[in-house]
């Protein structure tokens, strides 16, 4: 991973920014989405550079811990990569990509694409799904002390990106509300394939909670 001066830098600031970040959202969820991010852009033509910075910096500050504030990572992001003296062209980029790779954003018309951030933006999307997706998840409800599920609390079919980020749901409405709709909005080949095999692995594991819950199993 630490392959240049500037990654090297950038891994360590990431580190630094994310060192007690709740579990879901920390140093380790980077790491994958980085790991993740490479293995698709194998399979395509894209900036590396670019898809290196996008996949560090997407998450330097998520706007859920930072009272709503939707600017805070890009702010942050944007300082960063000047203090290195990065390319302004490749500022922008990685800039745009942070603004525009959240779920939430899908709700809106697309005012910015690249296949960089549709690889980074598969990349982090199958981290929220499948074996690792199942446990950030849960993370996640009990950092907000959600319920785990309650049949009188029905998922909620969002239609906007403001309605999705208000929502506090029992935590297995979320499987529905977006992780199960993750699989069918993949931007890439390789992400798509290898979207299927986590979307199954979270289809088995709510088939067992479920016979679980209702003392069936």
């Amino acid at each position: 991973m630490t392959d240049s001066p500037l990654i090297t830098a950038t891994v360590s600031f990431v580190k630094q920014q994310l060192q007690n970040a709740e579990g879901g959202h920390d140093w380790f969820h980077i790491e994958r989405v980085y790991h993740n991010a490479m293995r698709i852009a194998s399979g395509e033509k894209a900036d590396i550079t670019v898809v290196r910075l996008g996949a560090l910096l997407h998450d330097i500050a998520d706007s859920k811990f930072h009272g709503g504030d939707e600017t805070v990572g890009s702010s942050i992001a944007r300082d960063f990569l000047r203090r290195q003296d990065v390319e302004q062209h490749i500022v922008e980029h990685v800039i745009n990509m942070i603004k525009h790779i959240s779920f939430k954003n899908s709700f809106e018309a697309k005012e910015f694409s690249s296949i960089e951030l549709d690889i980074v933006q598969d990349a982090d999307r199958l981290d929220a799904i499948g074996a690792i997706g199942i446990a950030r998840t849960f993370n996640y409800g009990g950092f907000k002390n959600r319920e785990l599920y309650n049949p009188d609390i029905p998922p909620v079919h969002h239609t906007s990106g403001e309605s999705y980020k208000n929502n506090t749901g029992p935590t297995i409405n979320h499987f529905y509300e977006k992780l199960l709709l993750l699989k069918d909005s993949m931007n890439t080949e390789t992400g798509k394939k290898m979207a299927l095999e986590r979307h199954r692995f979270m289809e088995n594991f709510l088939q067992q909670f479920f016979a679980e819950w209702k003392g069936e199993r």
